[in-house]
């Protein structure tokens, strides 16, 4: 596994997407330990949707157009969903000090969010190719897998951290806990009306 494997790896998690979203708002209603599980969660959809990628379904997805329509529209409709119950501060994630959520739930939903997006295995399957030598066999191919699984984590984490550090003033101050409850709604539902508007 090499050192650009794993830089370009670290720049592709840092950047912004649904699972980063869903750690800060869980860390923000839950504390650190939620965002760990939340970054769990959302780790362990990395796991599946590479699986799926080396096995070749992502191939299938690519071709099938009604599998692909199914699994994208089920994904945005849950984006939805996490964004009114976002905004509304109930049914989806709250920006508040809320009641300790039980541990599978945050790692459901992290689960869930990631895995309606049929993106990201055809991301995997343009992405792993570039750092894989013709004569490297699955063993390779795995390895590359898990160390993409390690850095997902680790970011989330760190998300999870800064967003942990800076909890006591967003839920000390009522006006930032409103506009960041607002933000974390519309960037669901941005991330869901890009996810709507894609193509296979």
């Amino acid at each position: 596994m090499s050192p650009e494997y794993l830089l370009t790896t670290f720049v592709v998690c840092l950047a912004p997407g649904i699972g980063v979203i869903y750690t800060l708002s869980v860390t923000l209603s839950q504390g650190i330990k939620g965002g760990f599980w939340a970054s769990v969660g959302c780790t362990i959809a990395t796991l599946f949707h590479l699986g799926v990628a080396m096995v070749g379904l992502a191939a299938l997805l690519h071709s099938s157009a009604v599998l692909f329509q199914t699994v994208k529209f089920a994904g945005v409709a849950y984006l939805m969903w996490m964004a009114w119950g976002t905004l509304r501060g109930s049914g989806g994630l709250s920006v508040t000090a809320a009641a300790p959520q039980p541990v599978g739930r945050i790692v459901w939903r992290g689960v869930l969010l990631n895995l309606l997006n049929p993106k990201i295995p055809m991301f995997f399957l343009a992405f792993l190719p570039q750092f894989i030598s013709p004569g490297d066999g699955t063993r390779a191919i795995v390895a590359l897998g898990l160390g993409f699984a390690a850095v997902t984590f680790a970011v989330f984490l760190g998300y999870a951290a800064l967003a942990a550090l800076g909890r006591g003033a967003v839920l000390s101050r009522p006006s930032v806990m409103t506009w960041m409850r607002r933000a974390f709604a519309a960037s669901f539902a941005a991330l869901g009306l890009r996810l709507a508007l894609e193509r296979a």
